[in-house]
């Protein structure tokens, strides 16, 4: 192209005085790399001042987005990828609404094991926290890399820390991702350990190895298998059911009544991702029909645009769903049911009443 319209751009420059840069341009400027990617322009930081030089129709949006990390990076925040794509994507409109984070933004825990402090990184995750504060069960549904297992642990040791709580408790149903693992060598706790993997994973960036061990030999927290919560009594204590979308309707059932005094319960889940046996209904899928509108209970749903993990995934989760819906792919488990009709009993197995199993040959008894 050619003429004046062609070569007309507009340029806006931010001061960078007393910003940390690295924290906002991310290694080799790779957050600035991410805004030229979609923008006919250039976004340079070069001494004291960042210039975007671009078209005039494009160039408001990248200066919002650019005045919004700052805002970040003041506070103590480090930007990557995630945070910039999340950004371009909520002042375009795609966001879930447009509020801003300052209301908790603020860190939400600071510990020795991680580098700095936790915050929330999306509107979605913004809801989550808030429903916690301000619900004692709160069910909180999404697809991978959205936070919902790690907020959960983050909030669960903010409560600690700030003595609302005694004690926290993991609680992960004992069922493997479509493959028969066997049975496990060990003890009780090596036995359950791979299944709860990912909430001591979340605890060690928060505490570190040496902290999280003396918590649990104390007791200050806890982790078992669902199949271990019948018959007890949780009081003052901060309950996590992680992976709930594995537990049956009864298991849900029986989990939720274990609450007592005191006691706040997280249950997250993502109903894509169902390994019951075909025909099994996910308690976490059908709760919703039991307990929506409930005093006390909460329901919040994050989606891709929450996802904090390598930006592919947020790409990736995208892919699945639309194959869903196109039909391409089928639901990932039957246990997932259709929001529909996720309330209805599954259709009783046809049988034969008069005909009897063969019995076996004698010398096939006791066998």
């Amino acid at each position: 192209m050619s003429g004046e319209h062609a070569r007309r751009t507009e340029e806006i420059r931010f001061d960078l005085r007393g910003i940390d840069q690295i924290a906002l341009c991310g290694p080799a400027d790779q957050n600035l790399r991410r805004l030229e990617r979609d923008f006919d322009g250039t976004v340079a930081a070069r001494g004291d001042q960042l210039r975007i030089v671009g078209p005039p129709a494009q160039v408001p949006l990248i200066r919002d987005v650019v005045a919004d990390l700052l805002e970040r990076v003041r506070r103590g925040q480090r930007i990557d990828v995630v945070t910039v794509e999340y950004l371009l994507a909520s002042h375009g409109g795609l966001a879930p609404d447009s509020e801003a984070l300052d209301a908790e933004t603020a860190p939400l825990l600071y510990a020795s094991g991680s580098r700095r402090a936790v915050r929330v990184r999306s509107a979605g995750q913004q809801k989550y926290v808030a429903a916690v504060r301000e619900h004692d069960v709160v069910f909180v549904v999404g697809p991978a890399g959205t936070g919902k297992t790690y907020l959960a642990v983050v909030l669960a040791m903010d409560y600690l820390k700030r003595n609302l709580v005694d004690r926290i408790i993991l609680v992960r149903p004992a069922v493997e991702a479509g493959e028969q693992l066997g049975f496990l060598p060990g003890d009780l706790q090596e036995k359950i350990n791979p299944y709860l993997r990912p909430l001591y994973d979340a605890l060690s960036d928060l505490l570190g190895p040496a902290r999280i061990g003396k918590y649990m030999e104390s007791g200050v927290i806890e982790a078992s298998p669902l199949a271990f919560m019948r018959g007890r009594t949780l009081n003052n204590a901060f309950v996590i059911l992680d992976e709930a979308q594995n537990t049956t309707v009864g298991q849900m059932k029986m989990f939720l009544t274990r609450l007592g005094n005191q006691a706040k319960a997280v249950i997250t889940g993502d109903v894509t991702q169902i390994d019951l046996v075909p025909g099994e209904r996910s308690g976490l899928v059908h709760v919703r029909t039991i307990l929506a509108g409930t005093e006390g209970v909460a329901f919040v749903d994050l989606d891709s645009r929450d996802t904090q993990r390598h930006p592919l995934v947020r790409r990736i989760v995208d892919a699945f769903a639309d194959s869903e819906r196109a039909g391409v792919l089928p639901p990932e488990s039957t246990g997932a049911g259709e929001p529909a009709t996720m309330s209805e009993p599954p259709a009783a197995p046809q049988t034969e009443p008069d005909r009897l199993p063969p019995a076996l040959p004698p010398d096939a008894e006791g066998a």
